[in-house]
């Protein structure tokens, strides 16, 4: 009984953390579960993913990003050309109505350029992340920077 009491507890932690992630609120949108893998040694850049919840009739459109940890936050995409994968800047990003937009590794992301703070990029910290909509406007979300990136799969748990 203790054996399987603590198997089902093991097999529900990462579901109640995941579940217990933070949400940010700004208008009609939800801002779900914000991340960035640890920064590399000597690397330039770093990225943050997070993902979006409209939950509004009317779309809206992520403008603009910023932090204190970087000089520069970029919206950026991965997009095919040929045979290769290539990243590029976007000036906005579209939110549908009534669904979500994913900020996820090898597609959109928000790329830091310019790192500042680099204490604030390791494993177990946070750091401030300001997103700005054409209608919620500002919302500030705190990122939370991982050594391997978090349980894929788990952004089922919100509601869509």
């Amino acid at each position: 009984m203790l054996k399987s009491s603590l198997l089902l507890a093991a097999f529900l932690l990462p579901v109640f953390s995941a579940a217990n992630a933070e949400d940010y609120q700004a208008g009609d949108l939800l801002v779900s579960d914000p991340w960035s893998q640890e920064l590399p040694p000597n690397a330039p850049t770093v990225a943050a993913y997070f993902v979006i919840h409209n939950t509004g009739a009317a779309p809206d459109r992520l403008l603009s990003v910023e932090t204190s940890v970087a000089e520069k936050a970029e919206l950026h995409e991965h997009v095919m050309q040929g045979d290769l994968m290539k990243m590029q800047q976007v000036p906005s990003v579209a939110v549908p109505a009534k669904g979500e937009l994913t900020f996820a590794p090898m597609a959109y992301h928000v790329m830091l350029l310019g790192l500042k703070d680099r204490s604030l990029l390791a494993d177990g910290k946070q750091f401030p992340l300001t997103l700005t909509f054409e209608n919620a406007g500002k919302v500030q979300v705190q990122v939370s920077v991982h050594k391997a990136p978090p349980m894929a799969g788990h952004e089922h748990l919100h509601a869509q």
